[in-house]
């Protein structure tokens, strides 16, 4: 089921990221995956406000989806929030194993440090999350860590903050604010 967005803010976004030297396309029918819906019905259970989306680039390229962060900005000041859905941990093998826990909670000590440092140190961290230690085992896949990158690159140069930790399933996640 396709769910209808605010065409104009769609076009809004294509055009930020258009003016950036950045791919985009536009797509009147295309619905929501787990990443939007699951989120969204949570936080708005009413679907009281409206929502465009915005997909990852197929090169999963940290520095592209921080440099399209920053091309979307000038949202924030227009009203627009942006959220970034992923997890900070997703190695779904690595739950409830007992090697699980410190190796999630250096990945997630490692991403805070990362996401509260100024911008041009954080932006460096982040494109080298690979680097990270336990990483790969944090995200075999990384798709569920990309979205972070969006909104780092939104966030402005202020750091960003912790909002959220907790250690479900034996692993360590955290969520994250850039207030800019």
């Amino acid at each position: 089921m396709a769910c209808a967005g605010p065409p104009e803010l769609a076009a809004r976004v294509a055009a930020l990221l258009g003016k950036a030297g950045l791919p985009s396309g536009l797509s009147a029918n295309r619905g929501f995956d787990h990443g939007v819906f699951v989120p969204m019905k949570v936080a708005f259970p009413g679907a009281q406000i409206p929502v465009v989306t915005l997909s990852l680039a197929g090169s999963l390229d940290p520095a592209l989806h921080l440099a399209a962060g920053r091309a979307l900005a000038p949202l924030r000041d227009e009203g627009v929030l942006i959220v970034a859905s992923g997890m900070s941990f997703h190695n779904l093998r690595g739950y409830f194993r007992p090697e699980t826990t410190e190796r999630a909670r250096a990945f997630d000590a490692w991403l805070t440090k990362a996401v509260e440092s100024a911008a041009p140190e954080r932006n460096a961290l982040l494109t080298a999350w690979r680097e990270a230690p336990f990483a790969a085992y944090s995200h075999p896949r990384e798709e569920h860590l990309i979205p972070l990158m969006v909104a780092a690159g939104a966030g402005g140069e202020a750091p960003g903050k912790r909002i959220f930790g907790d250690e479900p399933m034996g692993a360590a996640i955290s969520a994250y604010r850039f207030d800019g």
